[in-house]
């Protein structure tokens, strides 16, 4: 019947009776323990800093940690709303995850829910003093971008 075939392949018509391939738990295991993989030893994590802080959700500016304004200092949007709100869901029914009596209409405006609770977020630092990035050495005038530019092609 192997005569007949088009394909020599093995697959899904061969038996493991023909000899032609042997199932994996016939080989030999090898005795004693696994060598490591690396052996320079593990690789240590790389921590990233992070920042816990509630932002304004109309200009995204950093909130002060401590007692939760009533309005965003630099919009003067008001921050006890619903769109301020860790429970705030346009998805669900009164865009609320919280079970609320009645629907509140203006999502921006200043609301007295005893069920809000301020959006807080954690968010990757953008410096570390661990780790400077290309923000800590940015050009501070037109002239230093300008200079800095320059010399990348100094010969």
């Amino acid at each position: 019947m192997d005569g007949d075939r088009k394909y020599k392949q093995r697959g899904y018509q061969d038996s493991p009776r023909d000899g032609s391939f042997r199932d994996r738990d016939d080989r030999p295991r090898q005795q004693g323990p696994r060598p490591p993989l690396d052996i320079t030893g593990p690789r240590l994590p790389r921590m990233v800093q992070t920042v816990v802080a509630a932002r304004c959700y109309n200009c995204s500016t950093m909130l002060p940690a401590g007692d939760f304004p009533t309005t965003c200092h630099k919009c003067n949007a008001a921050l006890h709303c619903c769109k301020q709100c860790a429970h705030f869901e346009p998805s669900t029914r009164f865009q609320c995850l919280k079970p609320i009596p009645e629907r509140i209409a203006a999502k921006d405006e200043h609301n007295d829910c005893e069920l809000f609770s301020p959006r807080v977020t954690v968010a990757r630092e953008a410096t570390s003093a661990a780790n400077p990035g290309p923000a800590a050495s940015a050009p501070r005038s037109p002239a230093d971008a300008r200079a800095a530019f320059d010399n990348l092609f100094k010969k």
